[in-house]
């Protein structure tokens, strides 16, 4: 039999224990990460039993009648244990429409984990959502490179990481925070008029809360910092959060030299290096000049779905 409880601060290491052992969790849903911005979600994340044994969990919040899983993360979905089987996830699916119902909860907004986040293969959800007649309303486009494989950047890009290595640049780990998120705020704002989606002091909080997570590698010209990026790794994926270059370091084409730093040096024992999205507009539109930048390093698309459940 499968039951639903409400999470709350007294389950939060039994939550933060099933994340670890998950299937297709990451240190996103760890409690730790989630809390930082707690204050602006009205948090209903949910966790699901059998037997009195944990075996899935719902990083949620409630908005009005809609429940959000989770616009506050880059991902969201349930989280299944490894013993989690189909009809088991349509077991819970059956459970979190009738707990939506007796909550007066309208729809259901559910974001999916890309299979390469996946520990291993993860996908009983989207079924359940499909028996459900749940509506695709979303479908963002990303990019990822498969490590395991030999790198095969297009020559455009092979020219550039020539460039940058004549130029005497070199990438380094760098725990200088602040100088790569000046550069980053200065860049979305010039194009794009937002801000991060952190801030400084948000980041820097993180970053000492999981500091095997994140990382920060810049590119630098002797002591010159020239753009970076940010990573959060995962059990199988290191994931490029953020990417800021200078205006010196597009002309010496610093960010070139960073991709296969990071898949030869430091995260080669990872499945993939994803590069993020690289739609806009609700995944509508395609920015095809960045599409066409990512995929210059060999890189393949990954989808990034989002569903919309309305409850009956």
């Amino acid at each position: 039999m499968i039951t639903v409880e409400t999470y709350g601060p007294e389950r939060k290491s039994e939550w933060n224990a099933f994340i670890a052992r998950s299937k297709n969790g990451m240190f996103l849903f760890d409690r730790n990460y989630m809390e930082y911005h707690q204050d602006r979600f009205d948090d209903c994340s949910l966790m699901f039993y059998k037997d009195e044994r944990l075996i899935a969990t719902l990083p949620a919040h409630l908005d009005q009648d809609t429940l959000y899983s989770h616009e506050g993360l880059t991902f969201g979905g349930i989280i299944s244990g490894m013993e989690m089987r189909a009809v088991t996830m349509l077991d819970i699916f059956s459970e979190l429409l009738g707990y939506a119902k007796q909550n007066n909860i309208k729809k259901i907004r559910y974001k999916s984990i890309p299979y390469i986040f996946h520990t291993i293969p993860a996908e009983e959800d989207r079924y359940a959502l499909f028996i459900n007649k749940a509506s695709l309303y979303r479908r963002d486009l990303s990019f990822a490179i498969n490590i395991s494989e030999p790198l095969r950047p297009l020559s455009s890009r092979t020219r550039g990481i020539r460039k940058a290595q004549k130029a005497g640049l070199d990438v380094r780990e760098s725990d200088n925070i602040k100088e790569f998120w000046d550069i980053l705020g200065s860049n979305l704002m010039k194009r794009y008029g937002t801000k991060p989606v952190h801030s400084y002091e948000e980041i820097k909080l993180l970053k000492d809360r999981f500091p095997d997570e994140i990382r920060f590698f810049s590119c630098y010209k002797e002591d010159q910092h020239l753009g970076g990026v940010v990573i959060y790794a995962s059990r199988n994926v290191a994931h490029i959060q953020y990417v800021a270059n200078s205006e010196q370091g597009r002309q010496m084409h610093a960010l070139d030299l960073i991709v296969p730093y990071l898949i030869t040096t430091t995260y080669f024992k990872k499945r993939y290096l994803s590069l993020g999205v690289s739609t806009e507009q609700q995944g509508w539109y395609l920015n095809r000049n960045l599409s066409r930048y990512k995929e210059s390093y060999g890189s393949g698309a990954v989808v990034h779905d989002f569903y919309e459940l309305k409850v009956r």
